[in-house]
């Protein structure tokens, strides 16, 4: 089978390592070097793997979408090489492979042979802006269960309320109050404002 990239590497992705596998071809058509080296998950050793690439002149990373480990190791090459992150369904299907084939030698020879299809890994902006929205959603999500949570405990204590959210100026005001030992709800009550105020009037009117 034709050889597409003559200088390629494949990474096998672990929470506390990453073996690398470098395949290079002598000449076009010649022999191909091999190499395979593993590396800790640390800055310092991502460092030396991304030097000793370069050394290798490697052009072309092909790794496995493993969980959120690829993450640290594709940032640190991304400006470096042509990444290629890979489906694990995508290449363990493919046939040919012996079993004692590690799985990053397995990798940067279909990587090589061009036998590999990359995942869509959004540019860096965008990764940003996607972790900033995905957080601001999350803690809202929380703010509600926690609203929730609170308006729970009154209706069980038999406090229960008119504010629709209990955790906006007046309902907040109110709970201060409750906290503080404030038992009277004509107190309470005169703690409300705006619309919350208009409502507690109507339902005091004979």
């Amino acid at each position: 089978m034709e050889r597409l990239i003559e200088r390629c590497c494949g990474l096998d992705v672990h929470k506390a390592t990453v073996s690398a596998c470098v395949r290079v071809t002598q000449r076009p058509g010649g022999e191909v070097k091999r190499e395979v080296r593993t590396f800790a998950t640390t800055t310092p050793e991502l460092l030396a793997l991304r030097e000793w690439l370069s050394e290798q002149r490697v052009t072309h990373v092909a790794m496995e979408a493993t969980g959120v480990y690829w993450k640290p190791i594709y940032y640190m090459l991304e400006n470096d090489f042509e990444l290629l992150l890979v489906n694990p369904a995508h290449f363990k299907q493919v046939p040919g492979r012996k079993t004692d084939v590690a799985d990053c030698a397995w990798l940067a020879q279909l990587l090589e042979h061009g036998l590999l299809r990359s995942s869509f890994v959004p540019p860096a902006p965008i990764r940003e802006l996607r972790d900033l929205t995905r957080y601001r959603k999350s803690l809202t999500e929380e703010r509600t269960r926690a609203a929730n949570r609170l308006h729970k405990v009154l209706q069980d204590a038999g406090s229960s309320s008119v504010a629709t959210d209990t955790l906006e100026i007046c309902g907040r005001s109110m709970l201060i109050a409750l906290v503080a030992g404030t038992t009277d709800p004509a107190l309470l009550a005169d703690l409300a404002r705006g619309q919350l105020r208009k409502k507690l009037l109507n339902c005091a009117r004979p």
